[in-house]
């Protein structure tokens, strides 16, 4: 039996559900590469783009995934046997590592579970052993959607600030840019990354890199730079050389409709919506670990992305099977554990086109799932969720 019709509202941490207004704009011909309207196009996307992360620096658009912005990113600015400190607290902090050491540059990993944020105290403490300024970037995850960890990226740069250190900051969006404060120039970070298809709403295959002043000077030396990527080449007077080439219109008449939408909305108002679905979302699960089968992952609440929630499951049950049950019978889609948490949690996305409808119905699917499975759980969970909004959500 099965109450699953009509689309499928997923919950997964990227891609996230497309608004409508995004996927009409793709829906034309494609036009001349150098269309006024196409120029007009990044240009405004590029404007959106600044305001969103916050910085009066270069922003760069490219045909690719955040996978591709970390190289971008890297590429532009260090040279081969430069060292670079990953702060590791997740998957794709470990991921980027792995990158910058494919690219022949000397990677130091400050280590840190899964379970908690990153330590500036231990940043300090790293950097202030650097004596010879061996390292050049630090690298860390805003929100890093394996784990569900937010970072304090101002602690962390308070931190560098505080060990005297002239290292590069990059940071990585991905799933924060949106979702969550950012503030690339008020905080001081260098470079940052960012991708299309999460709180910016808008299909998989864009990323952007947030270029500031000490990067820009970074650029000048860097020796491990390649002619895609390059900051200088794309800086060209033709409109095709911003993107390397022919531009990926379609993407970029999606994403200019996802600004309008983002600033329409006002970005203030966007990171409210989203705090108070996250804390809604953390009200149900909270009860659901009543039972002490379910948990979040990320210890301490303070530590908590409000883009996505990681809840592990003991391992008499199984979240494959919780997730299967929701998708099959009720068309709801849960992200699974990946990397260490493979086969040990599960996801649930609160981050782009979301509200209170889209979120709460997902909570009771999940809660319907947990009593159809006979999944041991505080009962009432969507129920706190409920209240938690209707006593901070005032008419």
């Amino acid at each position: 039996m099965t109450v699953k019709h009509g689309r499928e509202f997923l919950a997964i941490p990227g891609p996230t559900t497309i608004p409508d207004e995004v996927l009409r704009a793709m829906h034309r011909p494609a036009i001349d590469i150098f269309d006024e309207d196409l120029i007009e196009t990044t240009e405004r996307c590029v404007s959106g783009l600044k305001h969103i992360f916050r910085t009066g620096g270069d922003i760069y658009i490219y045909a690719a995934n955040g996978h591709g912005a970390w190289e971008a990113a890297l590429a532009n600015v260090l040279s081969s046997g430069d060292g670079v400190l990953i702060l590791n607290s997740g998957r794709f902090a470990e991921a980027w590592g792995k990158m910058a050491d494919m690219m022949n540059l000397d990677v130091l990993t400050l280590p840190q579970d899964w379970r908690h944020a990153v330590d500036p105290i231990q940043v300090e403490n790293q950097l202030h052993a650097d004596k010879d300024s061996h390292i050049k970037a630090v690298l860390v995850v805003q929100v890093d959607t394996a784990s569900g960890v937010v970072n304090d990226i101002p602690a962390i740069r308070s931190a560098m600030n505080a060990a005297g250190h002239g290292a590069l900051l990059m940071v990585d969006t991905i799933a924060s840019l949106a979702t969550m404060p950012f503030e690339m120039d008020a905080w001081g970070v260098d470079v940052s990354v960012s991708g299309s298809q999460k709180g910016l709403m808008t299909p998989p295959g864009l990323s952007f890199v947030a270029a500031g002043e000490r990067a820009v000077a970074a650029h000048e030396t860097a020796g491990l730079r390649t002619r895609y990527w390059d900051w200088t080449s794309r800086q060209g007077e033709l409109h095709p050389e911003k993107y390397c080439g022919t531009p990926p219109e379609h993407m970029l008449f999606g994403l200019r409709a996802a600004m309008d939408l983002l600033l329409e909305e006002g970005l203030d108002k966007v990171i409210t919506r989203h705090r108070l679905l996250a804390e809604a979302v953390r009200s149900a699960v909270a009860v659901w670990c009543e039972k002490d089968v379910l948990e979040f992952n990320i210890i301490e609440p303070r530590d908590r992305a409000n883009s996505v929630t990681t809840v592990l499951v003991d391992k008499a049950h199984d979240p494959l099977a919780l997730r299967q049950y929701c998708k099959e019978h009720c068309g709801l889609v849960l992200g699974v554990g990946i990397g260490d948490l493979r086969g040990k949690a599960l996801r649930i996305a609160h981050m782009g086109h979301v509200n209170a409808p889209t979120m709460l119905g997902a909570l009771g699917v999940i809660e319907m799932g947990l009593i159809a499975l006979d999944i041991p759980h505080g009962s009432g969970g969507t129920q706190k969720a409920i209240e938690y909004l209707g006593k901070n959500v005032k008419a």
